[in-house]
């Protein structure tokens, strides 16, 4: 069972790629996409989103692209999930519970749901992008993407 939305799962593993991938020069789009087997368009407003959170800066001209905005080891797992669920619903009103159902939904049911998914964030806080980006590492899943440099004359 996946606790995490695809758009969710798809942020992480663009952060994680871009951290990865994005030195010396950016990501593009086009390029991530493809890796991941998307329609650019999905992936560009997911990126969009990402960068308007701080988590990845955009680079404009014929070699931008995306990279990310701060140290890869001070972005966590759920800085991404947050940013990508975008605001969530605030508990309310009678509105809430005409449009839930039930009032035992507003007052009991979404509270124990909000208070699990809190704890899951937690945890999720305690996983950064390096974490990720050294176990991907560990288990070569970017065994061949990587460019290699050969600085001998």
């Amino acid at each position: 069972m996946n606790l995490l939305p695809r758009r969710s799962l798809l942020a992480v593993a663009a952060v994680v790629d871009i951290a990865y991938h994005a030195r010396p020069t950016p990501i593009a789009a086009k390029t991530l996409a493809a890796r991941h087997g998307l329609p650019p368009r999905h992936l560009e407003t997911l990126l969009q989103v990402l960068v308007r959170s701080g988590i990845l800066k955009g680079v404009r001209g014929p070699r931008g692209g995306y990279e990310l905005a701060r140290e890869r080891r001070r972005i966590t797992i759920a800085d991404i999930v947050r940013a990508a669920l975008g605001e969530s619903d605030e508990p309310g009103s009678i509105e809430d519970a005409e449009r839930d159902g039930s009032q035992l939904v507003v007052d009991v049911v979404k509270p124990m749901i909000r208070s699990a998914s809190e704890s899951f964030l937690e945890r999720l806080d305690e996983i950064n992008v390096d974490d990720l980006c050294n176990e991907a590492e560990r288990r070569s899943v970017f065994a061949d993407s990587r460019p290699s440099y050969d600085f001998t004359i």
